[in-house]
C-alpha cells in the first residue's frame, strides 16, 4: 500500500510514467536496466568460477585469542612445549585380555609407526610405549637403574613381556599412558600447526579421514581405537559438513515452498531465491578471491545471507505484486517499490553489515573471519536483492492472477467503511490503543527484566564435558568419556610455564615452591592429577632410598637433584633448564573448573613470583580455552554496545526520531534478554560458536522494525491516526514480515535434528530470535508508537 504521492498514481502506460522522476540512483539503474542486468550477470558467472577453488579447513592458531597475556606467554615459550595444546591421544584398547600380550604390543608398533609418519606430527615428542623416550627407572641391588620401557632386547617371548610388564609399573605410566586395568594404553602425538615438508597449514580434514581409515583397519585386527584432541574435533566437524548442508537445502527449501503458497506466482519466488542465492554465490566467489576459507563456524554464514537475502527480497517482491495488482505497469511498480523501500533496506542491510563487523573487536581470528564474511555477504545484498531483483522484476513483472489476489483482501478492508479487519490485523490492531498499548508495554518490560536476571547467569565457556559440538552419543564424545573413566591424565590439560634463571629449574629453592603450587592445584575438584619436576623428584628421592617413603619429599642435595633430572622426561623442562612445567589433568573443561584453577594459579603467581621465579599462565589446551573464555566474557558485552550502539545511529539517521529509535530498538534490546535466558534454560555458554548470535540476532532483527515503521511513519506525517497508519503497514510491509519470521524460524528449528549440536543450538537460537524480533516489531512497536509517536504526529501537524 502506497504511502507517498509518487506511489499512489496508478500509470498503466509506460508513457504516462516521467523517467526522469526519482533520486540520481533510482534513475542511474532504472535508465540503464540491462547494463545493469549484463554487469551482475558477468560478475556471478566469475565468482562463480572462483568459488570452486574455495578451501574448508580450521587453523588452531585461529581459534585462540593471541593477544591476551595467557597466549602470548604461551607463544613465547612454545617451541619450548611439549604440543600439549594441539594433541591427539589415540588410545589402544583390548577388548579381552591385557596390553601384555604379544599381539597386542605388535598391533601398536604398526599403528604408532603409522601415525609417526602422519603430516603434521611434532615427532620428537610423540610418546607411546613403544617410544625409546618413555623410559622406566628403579632402584636395583646394582643400583639406581633405567631405561626404555619396551627394551631393544624385546622378543615377543612371556619372558620378554613380563619384563614389559615389570618396566610399566616402575615408569609412573601409569594413568597417563597406560590405563589403570592395563586393558589399554595412549599413543600421544602432539602436532604442529604446519607440515614441516610443504610448509602448508595441516588439512585437518584429510588428517581426520586418516585416523578413520586407522580405526576401521585396526579395529579389525580385534582393538578397540579411541581418538580424542582439537585436530580430532575439527576434522570431524568438516567430515559433518555434509549432514549441515543437507540440513541447509532443507531450509532453502522450506523457505521458496511457503514464499511460492504465498505468492502464487512461480517466476517472482525463483527471483527471490534466485537473487539470494546470487548473492551467496558472490559471497562465496569473494572469499576464495580474497584468500579466505570457509571454516566450521562461518559454514553457517551463506545461510544467514540467504535468510536475509530473503527477506528483502520477499519485501521488494510484495511491494511490486500490490502496485501491478491495482493496474501499475511492471516497471514502474518497480520503481515505485524501490523508491519506497530502497532507504529502509538499505538501512536495514548496513545495520546487519554494522552487527557483524562489530565482532571485529573480539580478539580471536575466527571470529573475526566470521565478521568478514559475514559483512561480505550482506554487501553483496545490496546489489542483489535491493537493486538486482526490482530491476528484473521490472522485466518479468508477476502472475497477473496472483497480484489481483493480493491486494484483492486488502482492497476490501480498505473500502470498507466500517473498518471491518482480517481477524489477524484486527488482533494486531488492538496494540495501537491506549490500554492494550500500556499493558503490552508493561508486560514485555517484565519478560526484559526477566531476562535480564536469568540471563545474567548464563555461563563462559563450555557447560558439558567432552566435545560440546557433538551430541552426548557421538563417536567422539564416546571416545572422550572412555579417556575420562580410564586415564588420570584426561585430554583437558592446563599447563603452568615456571621462568627461572638459566640452569636453576632443578634447584631445591625453585622445585619447593613448584610443589607448593601443585598442593594447591590437587585440592580443586576439577583437578584428577598434576605432573611436574618436583612431583618426580619427590618419587625419584624416594627409588634412591631403597623405597622408604620416610624419603618422600625434594631432596636437598643438588648433585641428586641433577641426578634426577638427567632421567626426567623431556616435557617437564626445557634445553637450557630455564623454564618447568605444571601439567594439571582436568576432569572437563568446563566453565567453573577452568576459572578455579585460573584463580588459584593467578593468586599463587602474585604472592610468589619474584625476579628469579615467575608462574605463567597458561599452555595446554585448558589453558588456552581459559583465555579464550576471558576474551569472550569481556567481548560480549563489548559486542552488545557497540552493536546497539551502530543500530540506534543508523535508525537515527534514517528516521531523524529518537522516539522513532526507541521504538525500534526496544524489541531488539529484550529480546537479547530473552535470548541470553534461553540460554540459561538450556544450559548453553557463551563461547567461540555463539558468541556471535545474538550481535547477529540483532543485526538481522532491525529489518523488521525498519520495514514496518518506515511505512507507519510516512503514513502518520500524511496525516492518518496510528490505527490508520499502522493498519495500512501491516497490509503493505506486516505481511511479509509475518511470512520471513515464521518461514525463517520454522526453517532453521529444522537444525535441531543435525548430529553436530552447536549447530542445533545456533537453530533453536536463531528460531527464537527470528521469532521474537518479529513479535517485537508487530506488537510491542505499535504499543510504543501510541506514547512516543502519536503525541509527536499531532505537534507537527498542528
Amino acid at each position: 500500500m502506497p504511502a507517498d504521492k509518487a506511489s499512489t498514481d496508478i500509470i498503466r502506460r509506460l508513457e504516462d510514467f516521467d523517467t526522469r522522476s526519482g533520486t540520481v540512483v533510482e534513475r542511474l539503474l532504472f535508465n540503464n536496466r540491462m547494463l545493469v542486468v549484463l554487469m551482475c550477470l558477468a560478475i556471478t558467472v566469475f565468482l562463480a568460477f572462483q568459488a570452486r577453488d574455495l578451501t574448508m579447513n580450521a587453523a588452531f592458531q585461529k581459534m585462540i585469542p593471541t593477544n591476551h597475556p595467557f597466549i602470548v606467554n604461551y607463544l613465547e615459550n612454545r617451541s619450548e612445549l611439549a604440543g600439549s595444546e594441539n594433541s591427539l591421544r589415540i588410545a589402544v584398547e583390548a577388548p579381552e585380555g591385557t596390553i601384555f600380550e604379544k599381539d597386542y604390543l605388535e598391533t601398536l608398533r604398526k599403528l604408532s609407526e603409522e601415525v609417526f609418519l602422519l603430516p603434521g606430527v611434532d615427532r620428537p615428542y610423540m610418546k607411546h610405549l613403544w617410544a625409546p623416550a618413555v623410559r622406566w627407572s628403579g632402584v636395583t641391588e646394582v643400583g639406581l637403574d633405567g631405561g626404555p620401557v619396551i627394551p631393544s632386547a624385546y622378543n615377543g617371548t612371556a619372558e620378554s613381556i613380563d619384563q614389559v610388564r615389570q618396566n610399566v609399573e616402575r615408569s609412573g605410566e601409569i594413568g597417563q599412558l597406560v590405563a589403570e586395568d592395563y586393558r589399554s594404553s595412549v599413543i600421544f602425538v602432539p602436532l604442529q600447526e604446519t607440515n614441516v615438508v610443504t610448509g602448508e597449514t595441516i588439512d585437518y580434514h584429510e588428517l581426520g579421514q586418516q585416523l578413520e581409515e586407522f580405526r576401521d583397519r585396526y579395529e579389525a585386527q580385534g582393538v578397540n581405537i579411541h581418538i580424542t584432541g582439537f585436530a580430532k574435533v575439527t576434522g570431524d566437524l568438516i567430515s559433518g559438513m555434509k549432514q549441515v548442508l543437507i540440513f541447509l537445502a532443507l531450509t532453502i527449501a522450506i523457505c521458496t515452498l511457503v514464499l511460492f503458497f504465498y505468492t502464487r506466482c512461480l517466476r517472482s519466488t525463483f527471483l527471490v531465491v534466485g537473487c539470494s542465492m546470487v548473492a551467496v554465490v558472490w559471497l562465496l566467489g569473494l572469499l576464495s578471491v580474497l584468500g579466505f576459507g570457509l571454516d566450521p563456524y562461518s559454514i553457517l554464514v551463506p545461510f544467514l545471507v540467504f535468510a536475509i537475502g530473503m527477506s528483502h527480497g520477499a519485501q521488494k517482491m510484495n511491494g511490486i505484486m500490490q502496485d501491478i495488482g491495482r493496474g501499475t505497469h511492471r516497471l514502474v511498480a518497480a520503481r515505485h517499490t524501490f523508491r519506497r523501500l530502497f532507504i529502509a533496506g538499505l538501512t536495514a542491510l548496513v545495520s546487519d553489515a554494522v552487527g557483524f563487523a562489530v565482532l571485529m573487536v573480539i580478539d580471536i581470528p575466527v571470529i573475526q573471519d566470521l565478521a568478514v564474511t559475514a559483512s561480505i555477504g550482506v554487501a553483496a545484498l545490496i546489489f542483489t536483492n535491493l537493486i538486482l531483483l526490482p530491476i528484473l522484476l521490472s522485466y518479468t513483472g508477476v502472475n497477473t492472477n496472483a497480484a489481483a489476489r493480493s491486494v484483492q483482501a486488502d482492497l476490501a478492508n480498505l473500502n470498507d467503511k466500517d473498518h471491518s479487519k482480517h481477524p489477524v490485523w484486527a488482533f494486531l490492531d488492538r496494540f495501537t490503543e491506549r490500554r492494550v498499548a500500556g499493558v503490552t508495554i508493561l508486560v514485555f518490560v517484565l519478560l526484559g527484566g526477566m531476562g535480564l536476571f536469568v540471563g545474567s547467569k548464563v555461563k563462559i565457556g563450555d557447560t558439558g564435558v567432552g566435545a560440546p559440538e557433538f551430541r552426548a552419543n557421538s563417536q567422539y564424545n564416546l571416545d572422550n568419556k572412555f579417556m575420562v573413566t580410564n586415564y588420570a591424565a584426561s585430554s583437558d590439560v592446563y599447563v603452568v610455564m615456571v621462568k627461572t634463571e638459566q640452569y636453576a629449574c632443578a634447584h631445591y629453592d625453585t622445585l619447593r615452591v613448584v610443589d607448593a603450587l601443585e598442593r594447591q592445584l590437587k585440592q580443586l575438584p576439577g583437578v584428577e592429577s598434576t605432573q611436574s619436576l618436583a612431583g618426580l623428584a619427590k618419587v625419584a628421592n624416594v627409588g634412591m632410598n631403597e623405597g622408604s617413603m620416610k624419603w618422600w619429599g625434594i631432596p636437598k642435595s643438588q648433585g641428586m637433584l641433577n641426578a634426577i633430572v638427567t632421567r626426567a622426561p623431556r616435557e617437564m623442562f626445557n634445553q637450557e633448564c630455564d623454564l618447568l612445567t605444571v601439567f594439571a589433568y582436568l576432569k572437563d573443561h568446563k566453565a567453573d573448573t577452568l576459572n578455579g584453577v585460573v584463580e588459584v594459579t593467578e593468586a599463587f603467581s602474585k604472592n610468589y613470583s619474584t625476579d628469579k621465579i615467575q608462574f605463567l599462565n597458561a599452555a595446554g589446551n585448558a589453558g588456552i580455552e581459559a583465555a579464550t573464555n576471558i576474551v569472550v566474557e569481556k567481548a560480549n558485552l563489548q559486542m552488545l554496545v557497540l552493536v546497539y550502539a551502530a543500530v540506534i545511529l543508523l535508525a537515527l539517521v534514517t528516521f531523524r526520531s529518537w522516539r522513532a529509535v526507541v521504538c525500534a530498538v526496544v524489541p531488539l534490546m529484550i529480546t537479547s534478554a530473552l535470548c541470553q535466558a534461553l540460554m540459561v534454560w538450556m544450559d548453553i555458554g557463551i563461547k567461540v560458536a555463539t558468541l556471535p548470535v545474538i550481535a547477529l540476532g540483532v543485526g538481522i532483527g532491525v529489518d523488521y522494525a525498519l520495514y514496518i515503521l518506515s511505512v507507519t511513519l510516512a503514513r502518520l506525517k500524511a496525516g492518518e491516526s496510528l490505527s490508520e497508519a499502522y493498519f495500512g503497514a501491516l497490509l503493505f510491509t506486516g505481511k511479509v514480515v509475518i511470512l520471513t519470521g515464521v518461514t525463517l524460524g520454522v526453517a532453521v528449528l529444522t537444525w535441531a535434528f543435525s548430529p553436530i549440536k552447536f549447530q542445533a543450538d545456533m537453530g533453536f537460537l536463531l528460531a527464537f530470535m527470528f521469532i521474537w524480533n518479529m513479535l517485537g516489531a508487530l506488537i510491542l512497536l505499535p504499543a510504543l508508537a501510541r506514547f512516543l509517536l502519536v503525541p509527536r504526529v499531532k505537534a507537527m501537524t498542528s
